[in-house]
């Protein structure tokens, strides 16, 4: 998630072509899924601006399953016409508050898109999934009660999700409430895909991954260099790092298809791009790129 999820908050525009560089990076290191950018406002996520150019930009033939974040269906139909986007993902935030702070609708309104998109979405050839952000603890209410998450996940699958993220966006699960989840989510929809998304807030992201895997889970999102973070989540530190995730999996022997050194080499690049200075000159590049991207 690292070109998406792990550059969206950095305030200085970064150049198209720098963005290619990372996705090329991690396609070299064998990722087999990378959500590349996402399809909102440019007036909320300026970073983003780009985000027909940097599709047009990719290799087509790279065999990697490009993903896109849509939050409407005027993303939706955004990142349909890009022809490369072949999974989009939809977030809705287990709580009103935050739902309302992060897309400016209730959940019943994203829910109502949702279905409206996905059945667009597989008529396309798309493959849509819902993701449930903050399902572990919300910043406005605290622990968010399971019946609420699964009356969600239900919902997302009803709707015509292929496969459910459950999202720990704040970073402040704990390994024993993510065992006890995603045993309860599995249990109740037991023949459905499940994945998992930990940000390492208080440092836990390995552990609560090792706890879902145990609860039979083994789809997990991370970003390279431990980048990233929701911009309207306050005080949620950056997305597991994928070098340690891919580390740890190795060295239980457990494969991934991905080539650890060339996922370290792909983060020393990240991080050379969220720090260096002179992206700072690109700012007023991206403000030129908001009029155009309306």
């Amino acid at each position: 998630m690292s070109p998406r999820d792990g550059l969206q908050s950095v305030k200085a525009f970064i150049p198209t072509q720098e963005k290619v560089r990372l996705i090329e990076a991690l396609i070299s290191a064998g990722l087999p899924k990378i959500e590349v950018t996402s399809f909102v406002s440019p007036k909320w996520i300026p970073q983003l601006a780009d985000a027909e150019h940097l599709i047009e930009s990719l290799r087509k033939e790279s065999g990697t399953i490009f993903q896109a974040l849509v939050l409407n269906e005027k993303g939706f139909q955004r990142a349909r016409r890009t022809n490369l986007v072949k999974e989009i993902t939809f977030v809705v935030a287990s709580t009103e508050a935050l739902n309302r702070k992060n897309v400016n609708m209730s959940i019943a309104d994203s829910m109502r898109q949702f279905a409206s998109i996905a059945k667009l979405a597989k008529a396309d050839g798309i493959r849509p999934r819902g993701l449930v952000g903050v399902a572990f603890v919300c910043p406005h209410e605290g622990r968010v009660p399971t019946s609420r998450v699964l009356e969600l996940i239900e919902k997302f699958f009803t709707s015509g999700a292929e496969e459910v993220t459950l999202a720990d966006s704040l970073g402040a699960a704990a390994p024993d409430h993510v065992y006890d989840l995603f045993v309860q989510a599995k249990e109740t929809f037991p023949d459905k895909a499940f994945a998992a998304h930990f940000h390492d807030t208080q440092h836990l992201a390995l552990a609560n991954i090792f706890s879902a895997m145990c609860a039979g889970i083994d789809v997990f999102e991370a970003a390279v260099g431990e980048l990233g973070g929701c911009p309207f989540t306050a005080g949620a530190r950056g997305n597991v790092a994928t070098e340690r995730l891919v580390y740890m999996l190795h060295s239980m022997g457990i494969e991934t298809g991905i080539d650890y050194d060339q996922l370290v080499k792909a983060s020393a690049f990240a991080h050379q791009l969220v720090s260096s200075p002179s992206h700072e000159a690109q700012s007023a590049q991206a403000g030129l790129s908001l009029m155009q991207t309306q």
